[in-house]
Parts: C-alpha cells; sequence; structure tokens
C-alpha cells in the first residue's frame, strides 16, 4: 500500500480511474488515514485501522469540510480510541443517534410551545368544521355568529349618526375568550368574563357559555388540548353560573280573547310573505327557524303534508292544514324558499317616493335612507320586526315569536287535545316511556287534530270557514 506525504495539491489532484470502482491514497504522515474516491464522485477521507483483528474503515469527511491537518487530527483520536479497546463505529453510531435525539427534543419542544400558544379561536374553528356535519344549519350559524369580531357596518335598523358614520355591529360575546391561548383559559378569566357580559347581555351570553361549556368539553376529549386545560371544565363554575344568573321563565302568549286582535293585526302586514309567515307560525307550533327554512320541496301537495327540519328528531313531517295550505299556495315562488326575501339592496328616487307617500298615507315613518336590508340567504331573517311593530299597534306588546309556538300549545288546551299529539306535531321529544316506545301516530291520525285546531282558532279569530284564503288551492311549485 504505497503511502505520500498529503499536500493540497495531491488531494485536490486525486481522482479515480474510470476502470475501477474506487480508489485509495494513503498518508505517510498520520497512520491510517486514507483518500477514497469513485469514478461518480468527489474523494472523501477515511480512517482505516484494526479493531479485534478485523478491519475498520470509517468515512471522517469531504475535502471541502476537512482540511489535511484537521483529517489527521481525528485520524489519531479514532486510532487512541482502538488502543483503549473501543470499537469508534460504536462511538460515531452513539454520536449520530444523540445528535438525533437532540434534534427531535427540540422539535418536541418547539412543537409543544406551539401548541401551547394555540388560540381558542383556532381550535373553534377546528371544533366548528368538526361538529358541522353533525349540526343543523342554524346551531352552526349561532355558533359563528356569537364569535365574530363585530365592527362592520350594522345593516339592521341603519341610522345614520349627524357626522355621517352608521353604527358597526358589536363583536360577539365570546370574541374576547377565542383571542386568548387555551392554556390561558382559566376559570378566573371566564368568571370575569360572565360577570362582564351579564351586565348588557346576560340572556345571548347564558347562551354563549353554555355552548362555550360543550366546546370544552369536547376539548377535554382530545388529548393534545385536553393537556392545555386547567381544568377538566374550566367554564363549569358557580361563580360563572351566579353571574349570568337563571333564565326567567316566559309566559308570553295570544290568549283565547286576543286571537281576533291579532289575527287582524298581522292579516294588515305590508309584506305577504310575513304575514303569511306569522299565521303559519301560530298554528302549527313550529319554531321560528324551522319556519324560516321552509322549502317549496318539502310541501307534498299530494298527501297535503309538509317535512319540517327538526332539531331534535331532524325531519318531522305534519299535516298541511287547509288554511295554511291556502296561505302558502298564495305566496310568489322565486327560489327554492317558501317565505323568501328578495328586496334589492338599493332602491331609484322614484321608489323612494313611492314607498314615503306609502307610509305617509300610513301615518308612519319611511325607512331611513335609500338602502334596505336584503336577505342574502333568500329567504326571510328577521320578521320579528314586523310582527313586533304590528302587535304594538293593538296592544299586544310583548308577543315574541316563541312566543306564537308557546300560543299553539297553549290554545289546545281548550279542545282536550292529547299532549302527545301536540308534542308530536310541535317535534317535542316523547316525555313519557309509552309516547316514546309505543305510541306512532300515523298522519291522518294527527290530520284529525290538527285540522280541529286550526278550525277552532280561526273561529275565535272571526275568521269565517268561507273567506278567500282558505278556498285558494294548492298547487305544486315548479
Amino acid at each position: 500500500m504505497t503511502k505520500v506525504a498529503f499536500t493540497a495539491g495531491r488531494v485536490n489532484g486525486f481522482k479515480c480511474p474510470p476502470e475501477k470502482k474506487q480508489a485509495f491514497l494513503w498518508d505517510a504522515i498520520a497512520p491510517g488515514l486514507g483518500l477514497r474516491g469513485t469514478p461518480a464522485g468527489r474523494p472523501a477521507y477515511v480512517f482505516q485501522g484494526v479493531y479485534q483483528g478485523k478491519d475498520v474503515r470509517i468515512t471522517i469527511g469531504g475535502l471541502d469540510a476537512w482540511s489535511i491537518d484537521e483529517a489527521r487530527a481525528k485520524t489519531r483520536a479514532l486510532q487512541r480510541l482502538i488502543d483503549e479497546g473501543k470499537d469508534p463505529r460504536d462511538l460515531k453510531r452513539d454520536a449520530i443517534a444523540a445528535t438525533e435525539a437532540k434534534k427531535a427534543a427540540a422539535a418536541a419542544h418547539a412543537e409543544a410551545e406551539r401548541v401551547a400558544a394555540v388560540t381558542v379561536g383556532e381550535i373553534w374553528a377546528i371544533y366548528l368544521e368538526e361538529r358541522r356535519s353533525v349540526w343543523g344549519e342554524r346551531h352552526y350559524a349561532d355558533h359563528v355568529k356569537m364569535a365574530k369580531a363585530g365592527g362592520e357596518v350594522s345593516k339592521r335598523g341603519v341610522k345614520i349618526a349627524a357626522d355621517g358614520t352608521k353604527p358597526k355591529t358589536v363583536p360577539g360575546p365570546l370574541f374576547h375568550l377565542l383571542t386568548l391561548p387555551l392554556r390561558d383559559l382559566t376559570p378566573a378569566v371566564i368568571e370575569e368574563w360572565a360577570a362582564e357580559q351579564a351586565k348588557t347581555r346576560p340572556t345571548y351570553a347564558r347562551l354563549c357559555w353554555r355552548c362555550l361549556k360543550v366546546f370544552l368539553n369536547w376539548c377535554a376529549e382530545h388529548s393534545i388540548y385536553a393537556a392545555l386545560l386547567t381544568s377538566a371544565n374550566p367554564a363549569k363554575t358557580k361563580k360563572a353560573r351566579e353571574a349570568l344568573g337563571r333564565p326567567a321563565a316566559h309566559d308570553d302568549a295570544v290568549e283565547k280573547g286576543q286571537l281576533a286582535t291579532w289575527f287582524s293585526a298581522v292579516r294588515g302586514i305590508d309584506n305577504p310573505v310575513i304575514s303569511a309567515y306569522l299565521q303559519a307560525m301560530l298554528l302549527t307550533g313550529a319554531r321560528p327557524g324551522e319556519m324560516l327554512t321552509l322549502r317549496w320541496e318539502d310541501m307534498d301537495t299530494r298527501w297535503m303534508s309538509m317535512t319540517i327540519r327538526d332539531k331534535d328528531e331532524g325531519d318531522r313531517v305534519i299535516p298541511l292544514t287547509p288554511y295554511v295550505a291556502a296561505l302558502l299556495d298564495a305566496l310568489p315562488r322565486r327560489n327554492e324558499w317558501v317565505f323568501s326575501s328578495t328586496r334589492a339592496l338599493s332602491l331609484d328616487p322614484a321608489s323612494i317616493k313611492r314607498r314615503e307617500a306609502k307610509h305617509a298615507r300610513k301615518g308612519s315613518q319611511a325607512p331611513t335612507g335609500e338602502r334596505v336590508r336584503a336577505s342574502a340567504s333568500g329567504h326571510l331573517t328577521d320578521p320579528g320586526s314586523a310582527h313586533r311593530c304590528a302587535c304594538s299597534a293593538v296592544g299586544l306588546e310583548g308577543l315574541t315569536l316563541h312566543g306564537l309556538r308557546r300560543s299553539f300549545s297553549t290554545l289546545t288546551e281548550w279542545l282536550g287535545i292529547p299532549t302527545g299529539v301536540v308534542a308530536q306535531i310541535q317535534g317535542h321529544k316523547p316525555s313519557a316511556t309509552a309516547e316514546k316506545h309505543y305510541k306512532r301516530r300515523p298522519l291522518d291520525l294527527l290530520r284529525v287534530h290538527h285540522e280541529r285546531i286550526e278550525q277552532w282558532i280561526l273561529e275565535q279569530a272571526g275568521i269565517k270557514r268561507g273567506s278567500p284564503a282558505q278556498e285558494l288551492p294548492l298547487v305544486a311549485a315548479a
């Protein structure tokens, strides 16, 4: 084995002949130091020694990374290990493993820091996306709304200030909490939040608090997020519950003697879609959101039934009673929604003057500004304002949309309708074992009771059987 003293010229000029797979050049100064080259790659320094009677060869590194003196020093260090009875290959593997372990630990620490810094809002977005498939449209929209940042120009009841500015929307109750890291969402923070929200909007804050508790339960079921929680569920504290208070039981409802007044006020609403919506609410006992999202495809004109998206049972089928059928048939079929809304975003001057003149004749004030609120969804979004105005005009203040649902249930008591029938029409869960497991009322049986309820309510309202609204035939939507 020929040895030469390594110099920069000899090292840089070394090449492996093309007919060979590899070639070596050995240093005469540092025993065991060599230069290995291949036809395809650049030469590299290697160390070769004898450990326990067997040749050991270890690559030191390339010419760009190691100088000749450094390679000689490394060779001497490796030889000393062999002289001490140590296998330099094991030490090299241990060094590589230690380096990899250090890198892994650093990466794990960085990931832990990243996870620890993740905000409630980031996890909230993941939570909403995961649960969207099992939630209803309205339930999902409620979660989005309570976390909104606000700051947008208000589209509802816009009043331009003296300086020409328009009011902006306020942040949702949960928005401030969503900006915090999850590890900082402590019981004390939530208690302080609850006390602050209770000053301005306790009812809405209670809803948001309940949704927050469900969200934190979901976090506790995921190990990566559970490790960041300061307790099993930071929102479940006595102080937070006491700060928000308990919801008062609502008792607003249309009484028997008020039916004529209520129907007169509601049937006098300019917008026939809103008028029909409110009457259908009272005569079906449905939830406000369920009626808003009623589609024409949900109407079965052959079997005189309608399918309602139920928040508890998924879908429920109820009778399409004569008066409600006539109301819905008279509505324009502008899109997929029964209670559609396609109001333009802007009005021309002539239209504005006509609207002002119309309101002046009725002694009311036309909406301010040249813009009116449009429904991006295509269906009604705020029939409550028209209902409040109509009720206020006839002395029925305080009657809410949900109060109409309550009215349906209350008025059925006058007829002695079975409680299970009313619950099935309204979409309430069965409250007894017999109702849940043994009674299955077909649509025709529900129709007998439902049509009786409708006829009695109309009689109390002074709406005669032969009124035009009841005689209109219902035809299938195109």
